[in-house]
């Protein structure tokens, strides 16, 4: 063992001890390990960098964007709709929204998958009377599984493709994984929904979010639009089925109808006046499709200024008024009279008082905080802090509905380059982000916003540490050791051998920063054996993805960890004979896909 070597095991012994331990984020100890590693001479100073000029980094970052985009365009609403069902049996909602939940993940990142169904999941489960813990771990672990079926599902997936093409000169193609990540993934699903869930312990599941209690309520409208999917339907049924939103009424040609009732059915055109919190308002808004007013309370249809959704799209505002605000004094109606700004007020919160009654009747004071509905373009102009100071945090983004099947074109159009090799997946991710633009499903302003940086950090520090385990000769040390250890047995058994273990570490270890230690590791092992690297790299990849033992290994365990109210000793409990299901499964089809 050379004196690089050793130095080199240290620092990722060093790396990885710091990262279990939790003290540091990951990125900072992963940045920290790149520095000592320049520092010590393992990786050349004109190379340190390198790895936040790799494509895998580089992916990682715009499937974020893409995401983003899509939940913008109203992707997340689509699957409320689809998904909500508080009758349903645990398993046949673990199996629904599990399915689902693994299908989206192929095709986004599978963090991003699991923030688009939790809230669907905890609110389900909210109405149903149970604990979210029952459905959250099966949900994230779906989600973990369903990463493993295309090139962009998970980073373990794009970075073994970027070995593979350091090896060969040709990466994996997008659907590559499926034949054996789609395999392992039904049935992880499929045992997750008839027998995973009911191995979990029975615990009440914690807020999301202490800081939800401090939630502002507003009472506001909205319409009824023809296309709604609740136009024809009794208001009791609405009522039942409103989970955070309170429908206090519904308006109709100046006559309300309130809660009680409940017989009274909906038509185009009815306002509801409902109390919610901002983010609950857009969720209520999207699922149900309806639509903010275009007039204000009590005027007749074309006598204002209209909020139309122009073509960058529109923002919900929360705002105080300072103490010498102009506008004190001034009515509701004409809160932006004078000015450019196309906006609208919808709610008011008053000495912490919610006001109910002729919104655009009251007069501004001092301490109010109102709800505007904005146009993007419009948010600076709108809020002079002499007049307006918006509360920090409290910008709700409008869904975008009328771009979502444009969106999801775009998407399935470059998924479709990439399959046939026309494009490169980053290439391609960059034309999506591009058109979002372009289109304005996404403003130029808000796409740094929507990238996870503490990743981009992670990865493009690991990957040259990485590279220096194959230069320095560490990555063959490893394999030699694997090779005697498993000498005179089929090779299958070293292929084994080395998903355990890369399972082990992706459960105690990022596991992006434990692809990056294995690929390497796995290509010089088949070379020593004389077999065909493929199989093992995709080992490699379903193995760094099953880290279902701690809330560590993986974003999405820890994301659910106090929602779930878990605690760190319940993951393995679904966790392990998951793992052992994944091993079962992966290791012939690899032998059939991907023969030694």
């Amino acid at each position: 063992m050379t004196s690089d070597q050793i130095t080199l095991f240290i620092l990722f012994a060093v790396v990885m001890v710091l990262m279990i331990w939790g003290k540091w984020r990951y990125d900072i100890v992963a940045f920290a390990g790149l520095i000592a590693g320049v520092l010590t001479g393992i990786v050349p100073a004109g190379q340190a960098f390198s790895g936040f000029a790799n494509p895998a980094t580089m992916t990682v970052a715009l499937i974020l964007v893409v995401t983003a985009g899509l939940q913008r365009a109203g992707v997340v609403a689509m699957l409320t709709r689809l998904l909500s069902g508080a009758k349903r049996s645990v398993a046949a909602h673990v199996a629904i929204i599990g399915g689902v939940g693994a299908f989206i993940s192929g095709f986004m990142n599978n963090v991003a998958a699991l923030a688009i169904l939790m809230p669907i999941d905890i609110q389900t489960a909210r109405k149903a009377g149970r604990s979210p813990a029952l459905t959250l771990m099966p949900l994230a672990f779906a989600t973990i599984l369903g990463g493993m079926t295309t090139l962009i599902g998970t980073p373990p997936n794009l970075l073994v493709s970027q070995f593979r093409e350091s090896e060969t000169g040709e990466g994996f193609r997008m659907f590559d994984f499926l034949p054996v990540g789609g395999a392992v993934a039904v049935a992880g699903v499929v045992f997750i929904a008839l027998i995973g869930w009911r191995l979990i312990p029975r615990r009440e599941g914690a807020r999301l979010d202490d800081s939800r209690e401090a939630l502002r309520d507003y009472v506001a409208q909205l319409v009824l639009p023809e296309t709604s999917g609740v136009v024809g339907k009794p208001l009791g049924e609405i009522i039942d089925a409103a989970g955070d939103v309170a429908i206090l009424a519904v308006e109709r040609g100046g006559t309300r109808y309130y809660r009680t009732s409940r017989m009274i059915v909906l038509h185009a055109g009815d306002r509801l006046i409902i109390e919610a919190s901002p983010e609950a308002m857009e969720e209520f808004r999207t699922d149900l499709g309806l639509a903010y007013p275009e007039t204000r309370e009590g005027e007749a249809e074309g006598d204002s200024r209209r909020a139309r959704l122009d073509a960058g799209g529109r923002v919900l505002v929360e705002a105080v008024v300072p103490l010498r605000s102009r506008l004190i004094g001034r009515r509701g109606d004409r809160l932006f009279r004078g000015n450019d700004v196309d906006g609208m007020l919808l709610g008011i919160l008053r000495e912490g008082l919610t006001l109910r009654e002729k919104l655009n009747t009251k007069r501004i004071r001092h301490g109010d905080v109102l709800l505007l509905l904005l146009p993007e373009d419009g948010v600076a102009a709108a809020l002079n802090p002499r007049d307006l100071m918006a509360l920090e945090g409290s910008a709700t983004q409008v869904t975008k509905e009328h771009r979502l099947w444009g969106a999801l074109l775009i998407f399935a159009g470059a998924i479709a380059l990439t399959s046939m090799g026309v494009l490169t997946m980053p290439i391609a991710l960059a034309l999506v982000l591009l058109l979002f633009v372009l289109g304005k499903v996404l403003s130029p302003e808000e796409l740094y916003d929507h990238i996870d940086w503490p990743i981009i950090v992670l990865l493009g520090a690991m990957i040259p540490l990485g590279m220096a385990l194959e230069t320095t000769g560490g990555s063959a040390l490893i394999a030699s050791g694997l090779e005697r250890l498993t000498a005179g047995y089929p090779p299958w058994v070293a292929l084994s051998l080395l998903m355990v273990a890369t399972m082990f570490m992706s459960d105690v270890l990022n596991n992006n920063a434990t692809t990056i230690l294995a690929a390497p590791v796995s290509i010089d092992l088949a070379n020593q054996i004389g077999v065909n690297p493929d199989a093992f790299l995709m080992g490699v990849a379903v193995a760094a993805s099953c880290a279902f033992l701690t809330p560590i290994g993986h974003q999405n365990n820890t994301l659910i960890l106090g929602p779930g109210g878990y605690h760190f000793g319940d993951y393995w409990r679904l966790g392990l004979p998951l793992e052992i299901i994944v091993m079962l499964v992966s290791v012939p089809l690899l032998l059939v896909f991907f023969p030694l």
